[in-house]
């Protein structure tokens, strides 16, 4: 199988800004916040625990995001894909959303959808919890390295 000819730089810049001006557009459009997701944030909330989002996604979208499905408000640090030098799996992002919060990794406890959170809350040294719904690249998240599966956040 021969490879592709690459994509001229200009012609990918240009490629990508059209992207991002239409993902801009329909970010969170179609978005739906799981059911519990909302009353369990909220009984966190009521704890007084501290609550961070640790995303692969650019703050660009992340924040219009967060916005529009009305979760914004929850969390006191936002951690995006292009907030520290390295992004899940890598536990560069979990350790700096600690550090903002002002919490021990052994205090912190990260609950995530998909590998790269388990891998980097694991490598962070953060309890972890999954739920068994959202992004994982169609795998079963019982087949990761958590401490617990629940049902909703």
């Amino acid at each position: 199988m021969e490879s592709a000819d690459p994509i001229p730089a200009q012609d990918f810049a240009a490629a990508r800004q059209s992207f991002f001006r239409h993902y801009h557009l329909v970010n969170g459009d179609k978005a739906i916040v799981y059911a519990g997701v909302i009353d369990g944030l909220k009984a966190m909330r009521a704890q007084g625990l501290k609550m961070a989002v640790v995303t692969n996604k650019p703050t660009e979208f992340t924040l219009p995001l967060l916005e529009r499905a009305g979760l914004a408000g929850f969390f006191q640090v936002v951690v995006c894909g292009d907030t520290c030098q390295r992004r899940k799996p890598d536990p560069d992002q979990v350790l700096y959303a600690c550090q903002q919060l002002g919490v021990t990794p052994a205090q912190a406890v990260t609950i995530g959808d998909s590998s790269n959170d388990t891998l980097a809350a694991r490598a962070a040294g953060t309890a972890v919890l999954a739920v068994p719904y959202g992004y994982n690249e169609g795998l079963d998240v019982r087949s990761l390295d958590v401490d617990a599966i629940v049902d909703t956040i």
